[in-house]
């Protein structure tokens, strides 16, 4: 009672879809599909790559903003200690200031001769410090802030 005729043997399901066409947009139109699939998988594949991405790139952003806050606190309790060590500084630049008045009466008072040398600023010219330059010496206790 059918009027298309069906291959018979296959027993697929595109073969009875194209069982009443002709052979050349059969072909094509199976090439279509095929094309259109493996676009789809290609898309699917990009996508996956582009989440892939996104994790590893918020994973990242991550671990950044963690050692930047790192950096930042190393940086303030670094500011602070300098900040004390100038004040010492300035202090014990006083403090010699004072010492060498009290030696310029006692030389005035008792004529004796000693050479008191000028006090340089060290805040205002660091670059010129006063005495030899000692060297830091690190531990690796102090990296671990």
């Amino acid at each position: 009672m059918d009027s298309i005729p069906r291959k018979s043997g296959s027993g697929s399901q595109e073969d009875h879809q194209f069982a009443g066409i002709d052979d050349r947009k059969r072909k094509r139109m199976l090439s279509n599909r095929e094309s259109a699939r493996r676009s789809r998988m290609k898309k699917q594949k990009q996508l996956d790559d582009l989440t892939n991405e996104i994790s590893r790139l918020q994973i990242s952003n991550v671990q950044l903003a963690e050692t930047i806050k790192a950096k930042e606190e190393a940086f303030i309790e670094m500011e602070s200690t300098t900040n004390v060590l100038k004040a010492h500084a300035m202090e014990l630049a006083d403090r010699l200031r004072s010492l060498n008045s009290i030696l310029e009466i006692a030389v005035d008072v008792c004529g004796l001769s000693i050479d008191i040398p000028e006090i340089p600023d060290p805040l205002l010219k660091p670059w010129q410090l006063p005495y030899a330059i000692q060297p830091i010496m690190a531990s690796a206790d102090m990296t671990m802030h």
